[in-house]
């Protein structure tokens, strides 16, 4: 049996926004291919929500109607034969325990992934920017913290300046380099804060920023998740 005969399935619950899919969708047949070598690519499956729908459950604090979406669709790529499953967002994974109590099949937590790579780099102090459930919840920096993280967030003028990008630009396809340039600002006060990091912490980001922009080392939740999954459905056990 060779290697991709024995990879599991991963199932992506995708689709807030497609263009984080896509993003997740790239990275994990990238980290296939490289780790397997020739044409090969990942065992993937795929449910995209329409993310109007998600949105506005986020908007009106209904985090519950949230969950019982997002465990609907993890059901249906657990009945199709996903064998893992990954949220491709950070900010639904508010709703993380919902998915996984709705399912047999493991959840891969983005948080987990991350924290794995930042311990690997020798941080534990580290700034986190997101969408504002993101950045102003405690579901991903408490978990975080309980790998021993310490977390910080930008203030709350540039928390809004980072949601608004996201979601008037980012999640619409609108990429401006004086955008690029406010991020970068952001960034910059967390280290004069003392941050040896940055967590990005919302997939659309990594399509506006570059690491090498980046006046600290850089940690793509997207890429450290895609990473963790592949790895995952090699049978391989995330360290921490």
């Amino acid at each position: 049996m060779d290697a991709l005969s024995a990879m599991k399935t991963i199932g992506l619950l995708g689709g807030m926004s497609w263009h984080s899919t896509l993003a997740y969708y790239r990275h994990i047949n990238e980290t296939t291919a490289r780790r397997l070598g020739g044409l090969h690519s990942a065992r993937l499956l795929l449910y995209s929500v329409d993310f109007a729908d998600i949105e506005r459950m986020q908007r009106s604090d209904d985090w519950d109607g949230a969950g019982r979406a997002l465990a609907q669709a993890a059901q249906a790529l657990e009945r199709a034969g996903a064998d893992l499953l990954l949220i491709g967002t950070n900010m639904m994974h508010r709703v993380a325990d919902a998915v996984q109590r709705a399912v047999r099949i493991p959840l891969l937590h983005v948080a987990d992934a991350t924290a794995a790579r930042i311990w690997q780099a020798g941080l534990t102090r580290v700034g986190l920017l997101g969408t504002r459930y993101t950045m102003e919840h405690d579901f991903l920096k408490s978990r975080l913290a309980a790998h021993g993280l310490q977390v910080m967030v930008p203030s709350e003028e540039d928390r809004k300046t980072v949601h608004r990008i996201i979601f008037e630009e980012l999640c619409q396809g609108v990429f401006l380099d004086e955008s690029r340039r406010r991020m970068m600002d952001v960034v910059e006060r967390l280290a004069g804060q003392g941050a040896e990091g940055v967590i990005w912490g919302c997939t659309e980001i990594a399509l506006l920023l570059r690491p090498k922009d980046s006046p600290l080392p850089v940690f793509d939740t997207t890429l450290n998740h895609a990473e963790s999954a592949v790895a995952a459905a090699l049978g391989e056990e995330l360290r921490i």
